[in-house]
C-alpha cells in the first residue's frame, strides 16, 4: 500500500506542459507563492488565538488556519508534481482539504447569526459616544452633588454652632472658641479676658409679658454686643439669658471699658416693657504666668456676675480673683 502510495511513476505534470519555461515559470512561482502565504496565514492565526483569550470564535480561527494550512499543502504537492508523478500523495491532501472546508463551510453557516449580533464599527462608534455622553452627565452629577454636599455640611456645621435664636455662638462653639484661645495665649504668653452677661429681672420679663417679648429682647441685646464689640471678639450665649464674651489680646482694663460701653449701649435700647433693660457683667482676665482651664476661666467672671448682683445690678465687675 506504501509502495502505491509514494508511486511517483506516473508522468509528472511538466508533460502537460511541454516543459516550456514560461508556463512553468507561471505555475511554479504561482504554487510557490501561494504555498509560503498558506504557510504563514495559518501560524499568525495560531498566534492571535493563543494571545487574545477573550475571543469568543477561537476554534473557528483554528478550524481556518487548518483549511489554509491544507490547502498550501495541496498547491506544494502541485509543484513538486510538476516533475515527479505522485497524484495518490496529492489527491488523499485534495480529499482532505475538501472535508475541512466543507467543515469550516458548516461551522461557519451556524456561527453566521452570531457574527451578525456582532455590533459594526459605526455602531461600537454610536455606542462609545452614547457612553462618554453619560460619563460627562454623570461627572456634572457628581459636581453638582458635591456642591449640595458641601453646602450641606456647611447648613449642618453652622446650625450645630449657632444659637437658634439670636444667631450667634452657641454654648458648645463659644466654649471651643474660648478654649482655642486659652491655648494660644498660653502658649504665646498673650492676654485674654472673657465677660459674662447675664439680663437683669429678666424672670420677671418673661413672667409679665411672656416668652414671645422675652425672646425679642435676648435677640436685641445679642445684637447690641455684637455690634458693640470688635471684630476678633467672639460673643455666644451661653444660656438662658447670659451671654459669654471672648476678648482676644485683651488686657483687664481694656476688657472692663468694653464692659461698660456694652452696658451702656443696652441701657438705652428703647422696649416696651414699662422698664429699663440692665444687665450685670462680670469680668476675668488670664495672667501670663497662670494656667488655667476653661472652666475655672469662666468660673471667674460668673462670680464677678452674682458680686455685681449683690452690688445692685446694672454695672460691671472685675473678678476678685482676677487673673491679671
Amino acid at each position: 500500500m506504501l509502495n502505491k502510495l509514494f508511486d511517483g511513476s506516473f508522468m509528472p505534470h511538466g508533460h502537460c506542459l511541454l516543459w516550456r519555461w514560461d508556463l512553468l515559470f507561471l505555475h511554479v512561482t504561482g504554487d510557490l507563492l501561494t504555498f509560503t502565504a498558506y504557510f504563514i496565514i495559518p501560524l499568525v492565526l495560531i498566534y492571535l488565538v493563543r494571545k487574545r483569550d477573550d475571543l469568543k470564535f477561537d476554534r473557528i480561527f483554528l478550524l481556518f488556519a487548518a483549511f489554509i494550512a491544507f490547502c498550501g499543502i495541496t498547491h506544494f504537492m502541485g509543484l513538486i508534481n510538476i516533475w515527479h508523478g505522485y497524484y495518490y500523495i496529492e489527491g488523499i491532501f485534495k480529499l482532505a482539504t475538501g472535508l475541512i472546508s466543507l467543515t469550516t463551510a458548516i461551522v461557519l453557516w451556524k456561527l453566521a447569526p452570531k457574527i451578525l449580533l456582532l455590533p459594526s464599527a459605526t455602531t461600537l462608534a454610536q455606542r462609545n459616544e452614547e457612553l462618554l455622553k453619560a460619563k460627562q452627565e454623570l461627572l456634572e452629577i457628581n459636581q453638582t452633588l458635591e456642591v449640595k454636599i458641601a453646602e450641606r455640611t456647611n447648613q449642618l456645621h453652622v446650625e450645630a454652632n449657632t444659637d437658634y435664636l439670636t444667631g450667634i455662638n452657641n454654648r458648645r462653639a463659644i466654649i471651643k472658641y474660648l478654649e482655642t484661645e486659652i491655648e494660644r495665649c498660653s502658649r504665646y504668653k498673650r492676654p485674654c479676658s472673657i465677660m459674662m452677661l447675664d439680663l437683669d429681672y429678666f424672670k420677671q420679663v418673661n413672667d409679665k409679658h411672656g416668652h414671645q417679648v422675652g425672646d425679642n429682647i435676648l435677640v436685641l441685646v445679642a445684637n447690641a454686643i455684637s455690634d458693640t464689640c470688635r471684630l476678633a471678639d467672639h460673643v455666644g450665649r451661653y444660656g438662658g439669658e447670659e451671654f459669654l464674651i471672648v476678648l482676644p489680646e485683651t488686657s483687664e482694663p481694656e476688657a472692663l471699658e468694653l464692659a461698660e460701653r456694652i452696658r451702656q449701649t443696652i441701657a438705652t435700647l428703647k422696649l416696651d416693657i414699662g422698664l429699663p433693660l440692665t444687665v450685670s457683667i462680670g469680668v476675668a482676665s488670664l495672667s501670663l504666668q497662670t494656667e488655667v482651664d476653661s472652666h475655672t476661666f469662666i468660673k471667674q467672671a460668673d462670680d464677678a456676675v452674682y458680686k455685681a448682683k449683690e452690688q445692685g445690678r446694672n454695672q460691671v465687675v472685675g473678678s476678685q480673683k482676677s487673673m491679671s
